[in-house]
């Protein structure tokens, strides 16, 4: 607590201080009781002494301390010991009793018993109940109401150090949970100039709100626990769910969260954890504790909150830099694990992971010594957030699973060489240093149901060993303006550290022909599409949008698109393919004629619809699968397509 006292030798001088203190009111007490020689009401030279007691050391004490803190006068620290007494000592209730005829201390004996008593002090805007550093109990009369001292303040006289229990349910400590990156300590910089510098005597009040801004937590309370450790403040982390709306109850916590922020040098970290809820009344809580709490105060949140009436330094906290990020992940592997340095490029390339994520990976492959682990562990660490967010499809699809004309199998293969090949192309050959925009790796498949647009989806994530998860954009668009938005946001924020594949279904749902602005639900229509333009380029992963009305989308909206695959109805000689390939090996199969299969009409899907019930009728016939399994399965699909089968399509199959 000094520098001048270990903590044994402190505690012991500051017993000594405290008990030295209560005798004078103990001996006040007794002559009072006592009625000899009359009322002796001047001790202030005692007082002089108690206050010069740690003169000798220089070593601040509680007492003082509290006293320095709350700006009490003499007659407020002696109403103090007064109350703290009786907590300490035994006797003290019968000197009470005996010096007022009340057990318990009251304002009333405190006014008869010190000099110098102030009537101010008794109000609730003083120190001692504004600071409730004492409780006043029922009574009568205010000042034969019995006081008791609070229960931190107590604990604090006597040296005990501890969060108040009322906060204690409301706020947990924040530590450094991370790692800190040269752009991050420059943030902290920024803070603890903002904090310290001195104002002009015209500038006084609270300082500024600090306000972070990130997606990745972690990085967020690692960020506000370095800053207030450089200037020697704690940090409790208190979520906006937990302030009340009502008024009193909100004026009681922020009491003690300031009282808290004097005692122990306490600063807050009002955290955004999700979606605020109450309405307008919590809404204007929140509003009102962050304008009016006088205390080193941050904001934690996912998205920029409106600029109120108390200054805000909003500050964005990005991932790591490419170059930090490789530093970490060079600082985090160790050298026996033998990682070569093009494994940890095509790591920074195709993940963009906060701090605490590559040190999470790097100890995982540690652990386990295997370098190869390394790419599955992260994508793992993306998993949680995504999978609340869209459907992740396990892609087991390979090249050979696609039946295309060689133009459209060329468009693919070219969009995944991209992909692997972009921190190439964008970092060592510098092209992503001329502008940030434009980089994204986005495309549009287009065509018919069942012509293979999500298996080539699943193609290229199998190919580049990355997740794919699939998002349905007709649920996501809402008819409420900005909720299209925010849903979009949330998912590309979340896409953005796990190099994943979005596969947006439904494209045309909202990425029709823009209209004309004729009304605001046009205007509000447009800035959807333009948000999701903007979201796709600066992506850092591949963006997949299908749609099955190709000719009903803007063309502006398509020329934005780096790739544009046409997925055609497959002809008669791609239809054969595609059921060469539908049975896997295991299948058992008997006379299967695959060019009178392909006069079925149907697309890919739907073949693998008949293949797949024609195995159930054979399995559960105890066949293998036969020509008229497929007959009996292709019935039941035309059936469900409520198209007829023609007996062209299936002469010759028994």
């Amino acid at each position: 607590m000094t520098a001048t006292l270990s903590r044994a030798s402190w505690h012991n001088a500051n017993q000594r201080h405290l008990s030295r203190a209560l005798s004078q009111i103990r001996q006040a007490l007794m002559r009072q009781g006592a009625e000899t020689d009359g009322l002796d009401r001047d001790i202030g030279d005692d007082f002089t002494a108690v206050e010069d007691f740690d003169t000798a050391d220089q070593s601040p004490l509680a007492l003082d301390l509290l006293c320095r803190c709350f700006g009490l006068n003499a007659f407020e620290r002696s109403i103090l010991l007064l109350c703290a007494g009786m907590e300490l000592e035994g006797q003290w209730s019968e000197l009470c009793l005996a010096a007022s005829g009340s057990a318990h201390p009251t304002f009333g004996l405190g006014l008869s018993l010190f000099a110098n008593p102030t009537w101010e002090s008794l109000t609730p805007s003083a120190a001692l109940r504004r600071w409730q550093l004492i409780e006043v109990g029922g009574g009568n009369a205010l000042t034969t109401s019995p006081l008791r001292i609070d229960e931190r303040i107590l604990h604090y006289l006597t040296g005990v150090q501890y969060i108040d229990q009322r906060l204690q349910t409301l706020m947990t400590p924040v530590y450094e949970c991370g790692l800190l990156v040269p752009s991050h300590e420059r943030l902290i910089d920024t803070i603890e100039q903002a904090w310290t510098q001195r104002q002009p005597a015209s500038q006084t009040g609270p300082l500024p709100v600090v306000q972070l801004v990130g997606d990745d937590g972690t990085s967020l309370r690692t960020v506000a626990t370095a800053a207030c450790r450089r200037m020697g403040l704690g940090l409790q982390a208190l979520p906006v769910e937990a302030l009340p709306s009502d008024w009193q109850q909100l004026r009681m916590l922020q009491t003690l969260c300031e009282r808290e922020y004097s005692l122990s040098g306490t600063a807050i970290l009002l955290s955004y954890e999700g979606t605020v809820t109450g309405g307008k009344e919590r809404q204007g809580a929140i509003s009102n504790f962050i304008d009016t709490v006088n205390l080193p105060l941050m904001i934690a949140t996912p998205d920029r909150q409106r600029q109120r009436q108390r200054p805000i330094i909003s500050l964005e906290i990005s991932r790591p830099t490419t170059a930090e990020q490789r530093q970490l992940w060079h600082m985090g592997l160790d050298a026996d694990l033998a990682v070569p340095p093009d494994q940890v490029t095509a790591l920074v390339s195709q993940f963009n992971l906060s701090p605490s994520n590559i040190q999470s990976v790097c100890l995982q492959g540690q652990a386990a010594a295997d370098p190869g682990l390394l790419w599955t562990l992260c994508r793992q660490q993306a998993r949680p957030r995504l999978d609340e967010l869209a459907q992740r499809i396990e892609a087991r699809a390979t090249w050979d699973s696609l039946v295309l004309p060689e133009k459209e199998q060329q468009i693919l293969q070219t969009l995944s060489s991209h992909v692997a090949q972009r921190a190439c192309v964008y970092e060592d050959w510098g092209f992503g240093n001329q502008s940030g925009r434009g980089l994204g790796i986005s495309a549009l498949f287009s065509g018919a149901s069942g012509t293979g647009k999500t298996t080539a989806a699943e193609v290229i994530s199998r190919d580049l060993d990355l997740d794919l998860y699939r998002v349905d954009l007709s649920a996501i668009v809402s008819k409420y303006i900005g909720e299209t938005e925010k849903n979009l946001r949330r998912i590309f924020d979340a896409a953005e550290g796990g190099g994943v594949i979005l596969l947006f279904d439904e494209a045309d749902s909202l990425f029709g022909k823009r209209s004309d602005v004729s009304d605001s639900k046009d205007r509000y229509a447009n800035m959807e599409v333009s948000y999701l333009l903007q979201r796709m380029e600066s992506y850092r992963g591949l963006a997949i949008l299908t749609t099955n009305l190709k000719n009903s989308m803007d063309q502006a909206f398509l020329r934005r698109l780096r790739f544009v695959v046409q997925f055609p109805f497959p002809d008669a000689k791609q239809r054969a393919e595609i059921w060469r390939r539908v049975f896997p090996a295991a299948t058992p199969t008997e006379g299967l004629v695959y060019e009178r299969l392909a006069k079925l009409s149907i697309a890919g899907g739907n073949i693998r619809n008949i293949a797949l019930n024609a195995a159930f009728i054979a399995a559960d016939a105890g066949e293998p699968v036969k020509m008229k399994h497929l007959l009996q399965a292709a019935k039941q699909e035309y059936l469900k397509l409520e198209r007829p089968l023609t007996d062209a399509e299936v002469k010759g199959w028994v």
